[in-house]
């Protein structure tokens, strides 16, 4: 029986993956909530034998979550970021070099390795949902069930909604297939090899797990770690934001809601990001501030724990010296600098870019080097929805929905702006549209620079090629483009082994 389901799970995590298993992500017959829990080799049968199995299945989802921060965090900033006009790669190799020039395709190493992991992590929670409903020994009553089967589906949907933004047409896989059989061969072939979902149909599916975990999902209780109603609602706001499924008059409830739930901007934009000190100022390097009435969804890094993705972006305050001889990810561009002079604003400047001395000079002088500083010690949060996004998301649905409300609009710019200690709007920029237009997408970039969402951004209000255009012409610092910004360049290449495994998916144009 053991070895049949580790057949099973060896084609759940490659198969079901559209690729071969590779060394970017744990192989599945290592100890995971995919491995674990299975008393049959049929999907029809018990998952999990009892609560404890649900439970530790549970812990499992959240433990990969917060410990895959090279795919959710790192590779989101290298195509948030690097891939639009706020910052350099950094180093001189491809795999940060590609996205940067644009010179992307169906081998990309952030690409191969982000389609794995997201396929991987949304067939975790696939088979959590499914098993949790039919936990063997029927400890758990129905409101446990719902409560822990919302929260993988809004993991489900958070993971999701990366794919669509990133790829377009993805498959969408709900059912957790069987073993192949010569019986059965035929039709569980499609559920190996499955077909891409439309865009559209993608976002129907992300809607469908976050409406029925808006009903069930847990109060987050100020525990921002948690994938609870909030994190759902939140989601929400910015999925009907989206182009396919685009509902600005939802934006604005699921904000409202959110605001009603007490969520504000942090007094201090510093909050979200300081640290005490460095360590070799006497400091501990820990967050000053944790699950702050900004934060909606963060991953905590304690001291025994820390998180190693700061070492990727500049010096870490928590160990001086550690891994600070080699070039960083994600340098901040001369055009993102610019656009904070120009607004006078110091404060969220001094909280995203640091200087330091350092041994090379790929994109600024050696002894004055610009780095990314919003992941600043080992023991820093890590966001991944904070409530200024939506906040300002808010302002874009009532400068663009059927109802416009300029001084709407304009009144959310300039809370944010005030907390920034920055001049608000001028009274041009509040009564035109256009010009208010310009000064919400600017606000959004100066607000969440270096936070992964400048590109999407850029997809989303169809202001791409013309952006990227004039940073390529303004910005020194900027390397050639391979490939010129047009409307292919919205989605990446589907990665090539995962064409090669499986005929039934399509690259997207211009691959």
């Amino acid at each position: 029986m053991k070895s049949k389901h580790l057949i099973y799970t060896a084609f759940l995590g490659c198969s079901l993956v559209l690729t071969s298993c590779g060394l970017d992500y744990e192989p599945v017959s290592d100890y995971s909530d995919v491995t674990e829990g299975t008393i049959d080799n049929t999907i029809d049968e018990i998952i999990y034998v009892n609560r404890a199995d649900a439970e530790s299945a549970l812990t499992a989802l959240y433990e990969d979550f917060r410990g895959n921060q090279n795919y959710l965090q790192l590779d989101f900033l290298l195509i948030g970021d690097v891939h639009s006009d706020n910052a350099y790669a950094g180093t001189t190799g491809s795999e940060v070099v590609d996205p940067a020039t644009n010179d992307l395709n169906g081998t990309t190493l952030c690409v191969n390795r982000d389609w794995n992991y997201y396929m991987l992590q949304a067939a975790k929670c696939t088979k959590f949902i499914v098993g949790v409903e039919a936990v063997g020994d029927n400890s758990l009553s129905q409101d446990e069930i719902n409560t822990m089967r919302a929260q993988a589906e809004v993991m489900r949907a958070f993971i999701w909604f990366r794919m669509v933004r990133m790829w377009g047409n993805i498959p969408i896989i709900t059912t957790v297939p069987k073993d192949i059989t010569s019986e059965n061969i035929q039709e569980s072939y499609e559920s190996y090899f499955p077909a891409q979902n439309t865009e559209a149909e993608a976002y129907e599916y992300i809607l469908k797990d976050l409406e029925d975990a808006y009903k069930y999902a847990p109060a987050g209780n100020g525990d921002k770690t948690r994938f609870s109603k909030d994190v759902a609602t939140a989601l929400l706001a910015k999925v009907y934001a989206e182009k396919p499924v685009r509902d600005y008059a939802k934006v604005v409830k699921y904000v409202d809601e959110l605001a009603s739930r007490g969520y504000d901007l942090c007094a201090e934009y510093g909050d979200l990001f300081n640290v005490d000190g460095a360590v070799k100022d006497g400091g501990t390097a820990e967050p000053l501030v944790t699950n702050s009435v900004e934060s909606i969804l963060e991953v905590h890094y304690p001291a025994g724990s820390g998180n190693w993705a700061t070492w990727m972006y500049g010096r870490p305050l928590n160990n001086w010296d550690e891994s600070f001889s080699w070039a960083k990810w994600i340098t901040p561009s001369r055009d993102l600098l610019s656009a904070f002079d120009k607004e006078g604003d110091t404060k969220r400047k001094e909280q995203t870019v640091v200087y330091y001395e350092c041994n090379w000079s790929n994109y600024y002088p050696s002894d004055n080097y610009a780095f990314m500083y919003k992941v600043r010690s080992a023991f820093s949060n890590i966001f991944f929805l904070r409530y200024a996004d939506l906040l300002l998301l808010k302002a874009e649905a009532l400068l663009n929905g059927e109802s416009v409300d300029l001084a709407g609009a304009a009144a959310i710019i300039n809370q944010v702006r005030r907390r920034a200690g920055v001049a608000e709007l001028s009274n041009s920029e509040k009564s035109n549209k256009d010009n208010l237009f310009k000064a919400y997408v600017n606000e959004r970039r100066l607000e969440l620079a270096c936070e992964g969402e400048r590109w999407y951004d850029l997809v989303r209000l169809d202001i791409l090629e013309e952006t990227m255009a004039a940073a390529q012409r303004n910005d020194p610092g900027r390397l050639p483009l391979a490939v010129p910004y047009t409307k292919n360049s919205y989605l990446l290449p589907i990665p090539q082994d995962v064409l090669d495994t499986n005929p039934n998916v399509v690259q997207n144009p211009g691959y």
